[in-house]
C-alpha cells in the first residue's frame, strides 16, 4: 500500500489518511472490530451512510489539524440499505484519488449467526417478517460485491470477542512502521479451514501425537509434544522445503506491495502437530528478519489437564 506521509522541508504533511472499512454480516463481530481499531487510535464512525464517506474525508483534510486524522475507520453495512449499492463505486473513487482504503469483511456460518441472535434477542436488520436465516441470506446477497472487493475476509465462527479483537489489532497495529508482516496460524481441519489464510499447509501426513497416551492431553505448546513432532525426519524435511519456498516467495509478496501474509498450518484437531510446527516456523522467520506473529486458533478448545482431549 502507498505510504500516507510525505516529507517536506523537515516536516511531515498528511496527504491522505489511512481508511479502514469494516463491513460484513450482522452478528459477525463488526462492533468488536471497530472497537479494536478505536483502541489503536483510529477515529471511528459506526453505521456511516456511504455518500458521507468522501465528505468526512474532506473535513479531515480541511480541518485545523489534519495530522490528527491520519487513521480513520468506518462501519458500512446493510443498515444503510438505501445507499449500500453506491459503496463499490465510492470506494473505487477514493482509491483512484490515492487514498489507502482497506476493506475488512467479517462473516460466520449461518448456525453460529442464528445462535448469536438467539442469545442477544436482537432482530436481524433484514429479517423483516421472516426468520433470522432468511435475513442472513438476503444480507449475503446484498454484500457479495463488497466481499469480492475485500482486502481481508475473516470467518469469526470460531472467534471469541477477545481473539477477534486480537486478530484485528494484529493486522493494523504499527502499520506505519512495518511494511510487511507474517502471521503463522495453526488450526484444525475438523473445525474448518480459516478463510483469512493466504497459504495453507496440511500436516496430517505426520504421525499424530494424539495416539500416544502420554501426549494426548498436551498441546504443541508443551515441550514433550514439540520434541516428538520436531524430532520426526518428515518434519525436518518439511521445514527445510518450507524454508526454501519462503525464501523464494516472501520477497516477491513484499515487492508486489502486500502488507501482510497469513500462513495456515493445519492438522486434524489444531492441538499438536500444527501448533508445534507453527511455533517453530514463526521463530525461524523471525531469525531470518521477517516480522512474524503466531496464533493458535483452536488451542483454546482444549484443556491440558484432566487426561483427556476435551473442549
Amino acid at each position: 500500500m502507498a505510504d500516507t506521509l510525505e516529507e517536506s522541508t523537515g516536516s511531515e504533511i498528511l496527504r491522505h489518511p489511512r481508511v479502514v472499512i469494516i463491513t460484513g454480516l450482522s452478528g459477525s463481530g463488526k462492533s468488536t472490530a471497530i472497537h479494536a481499531l478505536e483502541d489503536l487510535g483510529y477515529f471511528c464512525i459506526d453505521n456511516l451512510p456511504v455518500p458521507l464517506l468522501p465528505k468526512v474525508l474532506e473535513l479531515t483534510r480541511s480541518g485545523p489539524s489534519p495530522q490528527e486524522w491520519k487513521r480513520l475507520a468506518f462501519v458500512v453495512d446493510t443498515r444503510d440499505h438505501v445507499h449500500l449499492d453506491q459503496a463499490e463505486g465510492i470506494l473505487a473513487q477514493l482509491r483512484g484519488e490515492g487514498i489507502d482504503v482497506r476493506i475488512v469483511f467479517l462473516e460466520a456460518d449461518e448456525d453460529q449467526l442464528v445462535r448469536r441472535y438467539s442469545e442477544t434477542r436482537r432482530r436481524h436488520p433484514l429479517s423483516h417478517d421472516g426468520t433470522v436465516r432468511e435475513g442472513i441470506q438476503r444480507e449475503r446477497d446484498q454484500l457479495q460485491d463488497l466481499r469480492a472487493e475485500a482486502d481481508i475476509v475473516v470467518d469469526t465462527t470460531n472467534h471469541t470477542v477477545h481473539t477477534l479483537k486480537g486478530l484485528i489489532q494484529e493486522h493494523f497495529s504499527g502499520e506505519a512502521d512495518v511494511a510487511f508482516s507474517i502471521t503463522v496460524l495453526s488450526f484444525g481441519f475438523k473445525y474448518g479451514l480459516p478463510v483469512e489464510c493466504d497459504l495453507v499447509f496440511d500436516l496430517r501426513f505426520l504421525p499424530n501425537p494424539y495416539f500416544i497416551e502420554e501426549l494426548r492431553p498436551k498441546t504443541g505448546l508443551e515441550e514433550p509434544v514439540q520434541q516428538f513432532v520436531l524430532g520426526l525426519p518428515e518434519a525436518a524435511r518439511f521445514l527445510a522445503l518450507f524454508q526454501q519456498m519462503t525464501e523464494f516467495i516472501l520477497p516477491m509478496y513484499e515487492r508486489e506491495g502486500k502488507s501482510y501474509l497469513t500462513i495456515g498450518i493445519g492438522c486434524t484437531g489444531g492441538k499438536h502437530r500444527s501448533v508445534a510446527m507453527s511455533e517453530t516456523i514463526a521463530d525461524r522467520l523471525r531469525a531470518r528478519g521477517w516480522q512474524s506473529n503466531v496464533r493458535h486458533r483452536d488451542v483454546p478448545r482444549y484443556k491440558t489437564t484432566g487426561g483427556g482431549e476435551s473442549k
